[in-house]
């Protein structure tokens, strides 16, 4: 008897991932969604529901990160098939820039045209308060990594992709639209990514500034990157659960972030059935 060759090319281990996901839960989907800290509880809530860990999930990595349950959960949502990670992948875990974004490229193969992406992240700006939430209109990218480095698989996208609209505007207008339909302060701004895990300094604080950036955290610009790579609609949306470094005399703690995504989650799984729905119409 023949033996099954384990995939060779990124493309080959994506495709067996997706085959395997879709084999598990039985559909494809059309909307990705990655839940950040504190705000895992959204997929708890999706109709027809199979939660697969990640462990499970050929390619996908273990995610270490306190708030992260680790799984992938495939349902629907306001009648809207989607697949939400329950937790992510960061480089500041020691993982490599394609474990960081493979989920991502395996939601589109199973389907998804459009990624939502959500985080926690620190205000920059001092007009984001604690509690409110910002929708990316653009990132910088101060990772020192690129997750496109090395050799191209045109299968999976170009070379050289265009990165002047990352986050699509027409999809930041429905975000503002119904956040402020339901009354949640939200604002646009820059996302700044940098490695962690450390959080940042008071001058790396000021540099992002100066350079532009309204927030700051650790994740989300890789996956925007390979998204748009593969010809996805972005979504960014940051939950603002602390002031940065210096911007405040108070220091940072991730267990006070997870309890402002906590504090906020109510509202924000609302803008997310919302913003979804919308993805179902096109409006």
């Amino acid at each position: 008897m023949a033996t099954e060759l384990s995939p060779s090319t990124l493309y080959e281990r994506v495709e067996h991932a997706a085959r395997t996901i879709r084999a598990r839960a039985g559909t494809d989907v059309s909307v990705a969604l990655v839940l950040g800290s504190g705000l895992g509880g959204f997929a708890d809530e999706l109709q027809e529901a199979t939660a697969i860990p990640y462990s499970e999930i050929p390619g996908f990595a273990k995610s270490t990160v306190e708030g992260h349950a680790g799984r992938l959960v495939v349902g629907k949502a306001k009648g809207v098939a989607l697949a939400a990670m329950q937790g992510r992948f960061h480089y500041y875990e020691g993982y490599s820039s394609e474990e960081v974004t493979f989920p991502i490229r395996a939601m589109k193969l199973l389907g998804a045209r459009t990624l939502l992406l959500t985080n926690a992240a620190g205000a920059v700006n001092v007009e984001l308060n604690p509690g409110s939430l910002m929708v990316i209109s653009d990132h910088l990218n101060l990772m020192g990594v690129n997750p496109l480095v090395g050799i191209n698989d045109e299968r999976l996208g170009p070379r050289f992709p265009d990165l002047s609209d990352v986050y699509t505007r027409e999809l930041q207008n429905i975000v503002i639209e119904e956040a402020r339909a339901i009354n949640v302060e939200i604002r646009r701004g820059i996302y700044a990514g940098l490695m962690g895990p450390s959080y940042e300094t008071p001058a790396e604080i000021h540099m992002v500034r100066t350079l532009g950036a309204d927030a700051v955290g650790m994740s989300t610009v890789p996956e925007a990157i390979v998204a748009r790579h593969m010809g996805m609609g972005v979504i960014g949306i940051s939950c603002i659960t602390n002031f940065a470094a210096g911007v405040s005399e108070q220091p940072i703690d991730h267990h006070a972030v997870i309890e402002t995504g906590e504090r906020v989650r109510v509202q924000f799984t609302e803008l997310l059935r919302r913003v979804i729905a919308r993805l179902k119409t096109g409006q």
